[in-house]
């Protein structure tokens, strides 16, 4: 009988520590932090700027025109990407920095969501 309390401690001293070890992993690995962009003029980043640029239009009823990408940070999660960009955008003949942020998120449908979208 002790030998099986025994056999039946260390079974259970195994479930914890893996399950901790998976909590900690999964919970530190769902989130990769913002990470800066050392290129804004890539092609996806002109897909999601524009994409930003033209919800804004959308929502707010507004005509900018999208110029480029200045700047912004990425952050990489389970669900998707977000991103975090500085925007220079013309309205009318003036052109203004912009600052968005976009989710899109991962798996066989792609989906976008603008968050906000504020001149700077």
């Amino acid at each position: 009988m002790a030998s099986q309390i025994h056999h039946h401690s260390k079974q259970f001293i195994l479930i914890v520590l893996l399950s901790s070890l998976f909590y900690f992993t999964v919970n530190s690995t769902s989130r990769g932090g913002w990470s800066p962009i050392s290129n804004p003029n890539k092609p996806i980043f002109g897909v999601i700027g524009k994409f930003a640029v033209s919800e804004h239009n959308t929502e707010a009823k507004t005509n900018l025109k999208f110029v480029k990408v200045v700047k912004g940070d990425i952050e990489v999660a389970v669900g998707g990407t977000e991103y975090r960009l500085v925007i220079a955008a013309k309205n009318g003949g003036a052109i203004g920095n912009y600052k968005a942020l976009v989710l899109e998120t991962t798996g066989t449908t792609k989906f976008r969501k603008l968050s906000y979208f504020t001149k700077l």
